[in-house]
């Protein structure tokens, strides 16, 4: 029984291998997933929710150069790098958009950056002890490879960052799902009857409540937050799980290795854990796909409506909300960046879905 369940399984990878579209969205799915653990590796505002503002560079186009004058924080405390790495570096500098600057002396002489290229009044800076060298070293180059968004944050590091909350929500809502719809969907269709209509009727006034609203009461009731969010989504999208489990189970719990299950005096937990779930995975699998896709989209438009995630959390539909009237302001970047990242993680997990679906078909 486990060479032929090797085999049916290599079956399906090799079907698997043979999509061309379904391994370039596993490729996508897992090149999003990488950037999301270590985003603050790689964005290049580090700090925590990539939330460093600098009002007079906002809104700047793509690949915005300008020089920045950075200035030590003394009130920081240590952060361990742990905490660096999954949370963000605590703001550990003062960071002053500059357009010109001179070191005499102990003195830094500089100009801050005012957009429309008008000079800025020139002001002072002396710290005790720092040479002409050191003054040097406090002013970098940084450039904005995505522009700015309206409160002069660098929006790339901010659609790094973003990405975990619609990648990670997929992962927590699915994982909700899986766990009420399997469990529920088991139940009704093993035993039938009065269970069974019990939960139907339930599944079904579920069902009949619009996805959105019912996700917006239940992050109402349960508050606005993170956290929140993942579990309103993950309590609304059980019942498509049930009702294919409950089919499945249906039609498998009058086979004959079922049968002879319950001959040898096996418990029904038993039989449905050890003989039942794991002969009707496979279309779980492809609708736990397709709810990634579900997930990252009802979470995209709870943040464009304001009861997601909160600022400053970065996040791509709160993004999109924030920069939507630049659509016709002659700087759509803002919002179409977010968006294009929203349309192909969820394509790669609808066609990941199909690819899945084929390859999984033993009819095939």
């Amino acid at each position: 029984m486990s060479k032929k369940h090797q085999s049916l399984t290599r079956l399906a990878l090799q079907k698997f291998k043979k999509n061309v579209w379904g391994v370039l969205s596993l490729v996508v799915i897992a090149l999003v997933g990488f950037i999301a653990v270590f985003a603050y590796v790689l964005a290049p505002d580090n700090s925590q929710n990539a939330n460093q503002m600098h009002i007079s560079i906002h809104s700047q186009s793509p690949g915005f150069k300008v020089l920045m004058l950075e200035l030590p924080n003394k009130s920081t405390s240590g952060q361990s790098l742990v905490s660096q790495l999954f949370f963000g570096v605590n703001n550990n500098v003062t960071e002053i958009p500059i357009s010109n600057f001179r070191a005499d002396g102990d003195t830094l002489y500089y100009s801050e950056f005012v957009p429309e290229g008008i000079t800025g009044q020139e002001k002072e800076l002396h710290i005790a002890g720092y040479s002409k060298l050191q003054y040097e070293a406090l002013v970098k180059e940084h450039t904005f490879l995505f522009g700015t968004d309206k409160y002069g944050r660098d929006l790339l590091s901010r659609v790094l960052v973003g990405s975990r909350i619609s990648f990670f929500i997929g992962f927590i809502a699915v994982f909700i799902s899986l766990v009420i719809g399997i469990f529920m969907g088991s139940i009704a269709g093993y035993f039938g009857g009065k269970v069974d209509a019990l939960i139907m009727w339930f599944i079904n006034v579920t069902w009949s409540i619009p996805t959105l609203l019912l996700v917006i009461a239940i992050t109402l009731a349960l508050g606005k937050g993170f956290w929140q969010v993942f579990i309103a989504v993950g309590l609304t999208m059980w019942v498509e799980v049930a009702r294919v489990v409950r089919g499945q189970v249906m039609g498998v719990k009058e086979l004959q290795y079922v049968t002879a299950a319950r001959a040898l005096g096996y418990t029904d937990f038993r039989i449905i854990v050890n003989h039942v779930l794991p002969n009707i995975m496979a279309p779980v699998i492809v609708i736990s796909a397709a709810n990634f896709a579900a997930a990252i989209l009802i979470e995209s438009g709870l943040s464009f409506l304001g009861i997601g995630a909160q600022p400053p959390m970065a996040s791509w539909g709160a993004m999109i909300k924030d920069h939507y009237n630049y659509i016709i302001l002659g700087k759509p970047y803002l919002a179409l960046i977010p968006g294009a990242c929203i349309m192909i993680l969820v394509m790669a997990f609808m066609l990941m879905g199909n690819a899945l679906r084929d390859a999984l078909d033993v009819k095939n």
